[in-house]
């Protein structure tokens, strides 16, 4: 089996995707715009031949590149990113040399786009906040006489909360369209409830080989226009509510083969049209694992390796592992270094050393969502779950 895998060395973990397909025997080729010298050496020795391109972004680069492992090892039976970012160019990699493994380019759409992804929700009969794609001030305010104040804008196309605000008046509304005049958005009616996503990897039939549940903070936009400290946890079940939304999500997008992270909130009130508090209710789709460390916040909390399992997906489409029975709370919570805390790092590290799995700086590109400092802890209990957010997270 011929596997392209696009840039293996970024997010920094996702050379463990190409060690486990290597182990299975695949030929892992990889394509990527760092030069080989500078590769880690984990990443070299996980693939079969990397190939360089001067930039990623450029789509004649990374199609002579796919075109050199064709010509060299013959058909190649998968090629994939992982990474949110790439989905539209695989897929478009896909339909060029006709891999059909994945998702084509007449088909990201609907994986992609916001806009596109409300008739797919509709298909499931999963509610989700009312939207409009902006076209005319004069048709957003109208929208807004229907849902009311505030409401939400978001890119058409974008990765996590990129370009997202947060629109409580109609001074807001307009000053936003003097400012915003290019990039495709959308509109949404606001929604009050906690953010769960269903972390999973789907087989060819889109039966779930692994599923998870990660509790997020309410507003990842606010995270990072208000500079909050993040912190989220993988929970150690996975709501029987959430699960329904999910595989029904699943079957309304016709998704298979991939690792998917949906998200969903919880409403935390009744809201007209969407549902009862407690229900879950369809936020958006990402086709693609969560970002930053989240598979390995998986792994932690139920003692599997998310890695073996989607390179055994895409290998025998089916585990090889025995499983766990052991489930826990696995937590993430960042610091940035502009504020100052309660609690020093020696004290967190005392109090918490015995169940803390990683402590460290995170790169500069993840620093606005994430933090400048990260630790990860794997707990028993929600309780405790929420004593150590506060811990370290806690400002003077």
């Amino acid at each position: 089996m011929n596997c392209v895998f696009i840039s293996p060395n970024h997010p920094r973990t996702h050379w463990m995707f190409t060690n486990r397909l290597k182990a299975n025997g695949v030929n892992v080729l990889g394509i990527g715009d760092c030069p080989y010298d500078e590769l880690n050496d984990n990443v070299r020795d996980s693939l079969t031949e990397y190939y360089y391109v001067q930039e990623i972004k450029d789509y004649n680069q990374v199609f002579r590149a796919v075109a050199f492992f064709s010509f060299k090892y013959g058909k190649i039976d998968w090629l994939e990113s992982n990474n949110e970012f790439w989905l539209e160019q695989d897929a478009r990699l896909r339909s060029d040399f006709n891999i059909t493994t994945g998702v084509k380019e007449d088909e990201i759409g609907y994986y992609k786009r916001k806009s596109l992804m409300k008739g797919c929700y509709k298909k499931a009969k999963v509610p989700s906040a009312r939207q409009i794609k902006i076209t005319t001030i004069e048709e957003a305010l109208d929208f807004i006489k229907q849902v009311g104040y505030p409401v939400i804008v978001k890119p058409d196309i974008g990765v996590s909360a990129y370009a997202t605000y947060k629109l409580s008046d109609e001074d807001a509304v307009r000053g936003f369209f003097a400012d915003h005049v290019e990039l495709p958005y959308v509109m949404e009616e606001y929604v009050e409830g906690n953010i769960f996503s269903y972390d999973a990897i789907l087989d060819n039939q889109g039966k779930p080989l692994m599923e998870a549940c990660t509790q997020w903070p309410p507003s990842i936009m606010n995270v990072v226009a208000d500079k909050l400290d993040l912190a989220y946890y993988v929970r150690a079940d996975v709501p029987d509510k959430l699960k329904k939304a999910a595989v029904a999500t699943i079957n309304g997008f016709g998704v298979k083969s991939r690792f998917v992270h949906l998200e969903f909130f919880c409403l935390t009130k009744d809201k007209k049209c969407l549902g009862k508090k407690g229900d879950f209710v369809g936020l958006e789709v990402n086709m693609s694992p969560a970002e930053g460390y989240t598979p390995d916040l998986i792994n932690y909390a139920h003692s599997i390796d998310v890695y073996k399992i989607w390179a055994d997906m895409v290998t025998y489409n089916k585990r090889t592992d025995s499983g766990s029975q052991e489930s826990m709370f696995c937590v993430y919570a960042g610091r940035r270094d502009q504020f100052n805390y309660v609690h020093t790092p020696a004290e967190i590290s005392k109090k918490y050393g015995n169940d803390m799995i990683m402590a460290e700086r995170m790169s500069p590109a993840m620093v606005p969502q994430m933090g400048n400092q990260c630790y990860i802890v794997k707990l028993k209990t929600e309780k405790e779950v929420k004593e150590f957010i506060k811990f370290v997270t806690e400002r003077r």
